[in-house]
């Protein structure tokens, strides 16, 4: 009669730490995305990082590459080694604004998957797509971002959908609950935009 409680216990923390650990890189890859979109801001800064190997030349940085570079930065923690993730469970990508206070969400611009067919990465040479297309019309574009004092906040945030990895859903099935093989997990972080100089 104990063997089933113990497998359930085992069972759970099991899955708990499989969830936890992807949450981990969920977290680690909403912060590096608000973090490039806080440092970015409207896109009037320059980045001297950003050469064309070919010619030497210092590539233009202007709006247009905000929130693609936003979504690299995503991007790239995802697929980092030692993740997790799973590519095809992330539903999207969601940029978004934050008044100054901190009360106020506003218009967010939504990236679905798209792997491998997403804009080319900023910056990076050779040339490289990323797996999140961009929306046709985003409603909070990049020109409107104020990073005058008191600066709008930028946030990030991912939806994915985990899968669990052990047979926890259906013995719950057996006792029974729900049998669910999966859960949502949404991730977020919020920056303040780099202040004018």
């Amino acid at each position: 009669m104990l063997v089933p409680v113990f497998l359930l216990i085992l069972l759970g923390m099991l899955e708990f730490g499989f969830v936890f650990a992807h949450d981990l890189t969920l977290a680690n890859a909403t912060r590096e995305g608000a973090r490039a979109g806080a440092t970015a801001a409207d896109g009037t800064t320059t980045d001297s990082s950003c050469v064309d190997p070919a010619t030497g030349a210092a590539k233009a940085f202007g709006p247009a590459d905000v929130d693609p570079l936003v979504i690299a930065a995503v991007n790239r923690t995802l697929k980092s080694p030692g993740s997790m993730i799973d590519l095809a469970q992330v539903v999207n990508v969601k940029i978004y604004k934050v008044s100054s206070d901190g009360s106020t969400i506003g218009p967010t611009n939504t990236w679905p998957l798209a792997i491998g067919a997403g804009a080319n990465v900023p910056c990076l040479y050779p040339a490289q797509k990323m797996d999140f297309s961009a929306p046709a019309s985003p409603p909070w574009t990049v020109s409107s971002r104020n990073n005058a004092a008191p600066p709008d906040s930028i946030g990030v945030s991912i939806t994915y959908t985990y899968q669990f990895r052990s047979a926890l859903g259906s013995i719950l099935r057996f006792f029974g609950g729900s049998g669910a093989s999966s859960m949502t997990l949404t991730d977020s972080t919020v920056m303040a935009l780099q202040p004018t100089n």
